[in-house]
This record gives C-alpha cells, sequence and structure tokens, in this order.
C-alpha cells in the first residue's frame, strides 16, 4: 500500500517545510494544488516554487487550477451566496486532484488535508487498523507550534482506499463518527460508514502560525471569509490576541452564527514532547515559531 498525501495551497512555505519532513518517510507521493483565485474569488498570484524544497522534488506533484469553477455567481454580496461559492472553490481545489491519483491501486491509500494538518501515521491506532477509511484526530495549536487549543480536539486529516474513494471533497465532508455494523442507514448512506476508523493520537493542527497581517489576509480569503468580513477584526485586534495567548474565533458556535469572533478562549502553553519529533529537533530553526 502506497500513501499519497493531497493538500491544497496558499502561501504556507513554513507548513509545507514542516509537513514535507515528516511525512517524508512515510508518504510515497505530495500532490498540492493551487488555484489563480482565492476563496473569495480574488485573482492571486501562483506563490509555490518547487526549488525551495528540492529535498522532496521528485515526489511533488504539483498543479494548477487556471479558472474558476462552474457555477459561481457573480456580482452578488449576499452571505448565502458568498457561502456557496467560497464551498464551489473549495471542493474544486480537493477534486481537481482526481486526475493526479487515477493511476493509484485500488488499496493504495489517498490522504486529504489541509497543509497545516499533519497526520501521525506512526499511531497505534492508525497502524494496527484495516478500515478503508480513516479520520484522524489531532491536537490543535494556534500561531506557534506549541500553544494547545485544548476546548476540542481537530478532525482534519482524512484519508480513504482508491477503490472506495468517491471524490476529494466527498472525502473532506465526511461525518466524523464511526457507525455500528447495525445501522442500516449506512447501507444508503455516502456520509454515514461503518468501515471506519477514528485515529487516536492522529498528528497535528498547527493553524496561523504566521504574523498578524498574514492572519488578516488569510481570513479576508478563505472559505468563510464572510463570517471574517463582518466581524470587523483588526490586524491589530489578531496582534492582541497572539500577544495575549487568546483564541477569538468560537469553533463551537452554531453554522449559522453570522459573527463567530466573538470567544475568548486562553491558549495553554504545552511542553515540547506532544510535538512531531522533527519540531523538537529543530527548534533553533523554528524558534520564531514557539513561546
Amino acid at each position: 500500500m502506497k500513501i499519497i498525501d493531497c493538500t491544497t495551497y496558499y502561501s504556507e512555505d513554513l507548513m509545507l517545510d514542516v509537513r514535507f519532513n515528516i511525512l517524508n518517510e512515510y508518504v510515497d507521493k505530495f500532490i498540492i494544488t493551487e488555484s489563480k483565485f482565492s476563496h473569495s474569488g480574488k485573482e492571486k498570484p501562483l506563490n509555490f516554487n518547487i526549488n525551495n524544497f528540492p529535498k522532496f522534488k521528485d515526489k511533488i506533484n504539483y498543479l494548477v487550477i487556471e479558472n474558476e469553477p462552474a457555477g459561481i455567481i457573480k456580482n452578488s454580496e449576499t452571505s448565502p451566496v458568498k457561502r456557496m461559492n467560497s464551498l464551489l472553490r473549495i471542493n474544486q481545489s480537493y477534486d481537481f486532484m482526481m486526475n493526479a491519483i487515477k493511476d493509484a491501486s485500488d488499496n493504495d491509500l489517498i490522504c486529504l488535508s489541509d497543509n497545516d494538518e499533519i497526520p501521525n501515521f506512526n499511531s497505534d491506532s492508525f497502524k494496527n487498523s484495516n478500515k478503508d477509511i480513516y479520520i484522524f484526530k489531532q491536537l490543535f495549536f494556534y500561531y506557534k507550534f506549541n500553544l494547545f487549543y485544548d476546548f476540542m480536539p481537530w478532525f482534519g486529516t482524512k484519508a480513504c482506499k482508491k477503490k472506495k474513494l468517491i471524490s476529494l471533497s466527498w472525502l473532506r465532508n465526511l461525518k466524523n463518527k464511526q457507525y455500528p455494523f447495525w445501522r442500516l442507514d449506512t447501507l444508503f448512506s455516502k456520509t454515514k460508514h461503518t468501515n471506519l476508523q477514528i485515529v487516536e493520537n492522529g498528528g497535528w493542527h498547527f493553524t496561523n502560525l504566521k504574523t498578524a497581517e498574514e492572519i488578516h489576509k488569510k481570513l479576508s480569503n478563505f472559505g468563510h471569509h464572510n463570517e471574517f468580513d463582518i466581524s470587523g477584526v483588526t490586524v491589530k485586534d489578531i496582534q492582541e490576541c497572539i500577544d495575549n495567548r487568546i483564541v477569538n474565533y468560537n469553533h463551537q458556535a452554531d453554522q449559522s452564527a453570522d459573527n463567530k469572533y466573538t470567544a475568548n478562549y486562553k491558549l495553554q502553553l504545552i511542553e515540547d514532547k506532544i510535538l512531531p519529533k522533527y519540531l523538537i529537533n529543530n527548534k533553533q530553526k523554528f524558534k520564531k515559531w514557539f513561546d
């Protein structure tokens, strides 16, 4: 069984460096897709440069999305339309990679992550399982590699054997739950599955390891940009959150809530031992990103 790692890219070289170095011993191929459009529909330059990662050059397959997806509604400022347009662009970025995995064998494992979601393929929960589908339960970090968000786990990386894969957007949107074998509704559902493993100790999600200015730019352009646009959060606000180790985004808010930037969660400074060995061994290299 080969492991094929699929991820999207915007401008996050820091996280790609970390990702490649942690996963290289497990992964046979890295597939990266980058669009000429942000999730909010703004045209953007292509930022990926394979020459920044010479050690992994032979494993990388870099794909460029030249055009917007079908179905985009232009010239509308309504929230539902903005959300739908963003979702179309996000799903396009996932499914664009399907052609790159067409020659994979039936039992090859196709993994999909945002590039700041790093699966732990050394987890016993993964190594001792022979399921068709895997959802990695990951530790959640903000701003720095050692600032831990302990209010909830992150179900980030999802993986599926090629023979069972419907599409990468389908994989990304799977429910984070293993259903019992007697649930008859799983026989007719595309999102509910019994042959699924929740991978405990499933890796790390390192979000917003950026400057305040870079975070503001990201949030203005990512999939939920409409929520951010109406929040009124400024670069100064974000810097204060970083300085005070605060998360102001409410990850547990009702999905219909317009303004989710109302939280005040305090991050925990943790010991290095729960981090990937690559980060521990290269702490000096990444000292800017440790508190």
